[in-house]
């Protein structure tokens, strides 16, 4: 058993094809095959079950697997580790971001980590919370822009600043005219919220429980600008984060709520054991800098 074989099952079980998975290890289906299948006769059991049309993984094969990711990803922090002691403010940074933060965020923090950070390549990825967790706990992210609260073991989330929501109406709606919205002002009116997945349809639920709000059910959104466009054509009203909020926008209001405002804390997330503290802290100190809160 080596570490190559560890690759070609593990990359067998994502793809779940053979070959898929030679592609991806840049060998032929043949010999990927083979070395898969030395690796069962030396260990005495069937990693994979396949025929022509499909592959499954067997269940001793998927603690097999799981034990083999864990051995690779532990390998590839040995790697960091070296070129993060030579080095700590070079190589590559995988970052993540939700939706509904990264359209307004990265804009102007990627060419400030490229003007303060030159050295570091950014690799970015939008996705969704869960996603990004499971991809931080897998060592595909080196850290995240998430929203707290993070229960997990074996992260460490910072807050960063706090995002504000307003109310979103359209110029002819009767809120329009209002300074500051009180729950009370939000009975009967449809609430436009986004899809299932996305954080900040919990958080918007979560004020509409506390204050019996109702969600309007015959739509759902998948961003905010769809929501904002649904809200400008009087379809009905929505929540809308400060960081989203743009200047001089036509026939649409913002109006803030009363205190206790609804509000989302936004954190860099990363993995206890990544060796990448020091860039981590400098990360942190520029997103600071830009004073989103």
């Amino acid at each position: 058993m080596n570490l190559r074989d560890l690759k070609y099952i593990v990359a067998v079980a994502q793809t779940k094809s053979f070959v898929k998975a030679a592609e991806q290890c840049f060998v032929s289906q043949p010999t990927l095959s083979m070395q898969v299948k030395k690796l069962e006769e030396s260990l005495g059991v069937k990693i994979f079950e396949r025929n022509n049309k499909r592959v499954l993984i067997t269940d001793v094969g998927q603690s097999i697997i799981a034990t083999a990711k864990h051995i690779l990803q532990e390998v590839d922090l040995i790697k960091e580790i070296s070129v993060n002691a030579n080095n700590p403010l070079a190589g590559n940074f995988k970052l993540g971001a939700f939706p509904t933060l990264a359209s307004y965020i990265l804009p102007s923090l990627v060419p400030l980590i490229k003007e303060q950070l030159p050295q570091i390549r950014l690799i970015l990825v939008e996705e969704k919370t869960d996603t990004l967790i499971q991809q931080l706990k897998n060592g595909e992210l080196d850290a995240a822009l998430l929203a707290a609260p993070i229960k997990e073991d074996g992260l460490i989330a910072e807050r960063l600043f706090d995002d504000t929501f307003k109310l979103a109406v359209s110029s002819q709606h009767d809120l329009a005219k209002q300074t500051a919205i009180t729950p009370s002002d939000l009975a009967g009116e449809p609430l436009l919220l986004l899809d299932e997945g996305h954080c900040l349809r919990d958080q918007a639920l979560q004020f509409c429980q506390l204050n019996d709000v109702k969600e309007e059910q015959n739509v759902r959104a998948t961003s905010l600008e769809t929501l904002r466009q649904m809200v400008r054509a009087n379809t009905g009203i929505t929540f809308m984060p400060d960081i989203a909020i743009q200047k001089n926008e036509h026939n649409i209001h913002y109006i803030p709520f009363i205190e206790p405002q609804p509000q989302r804390t936004i954190c860099l997330v990363w993995r206890k054991t990544n060796p990448k503290s020091l860039l981590m802290n400098r990360i942190k100190k520029l997103i600071k800098q830009q004073n989103y809160q």
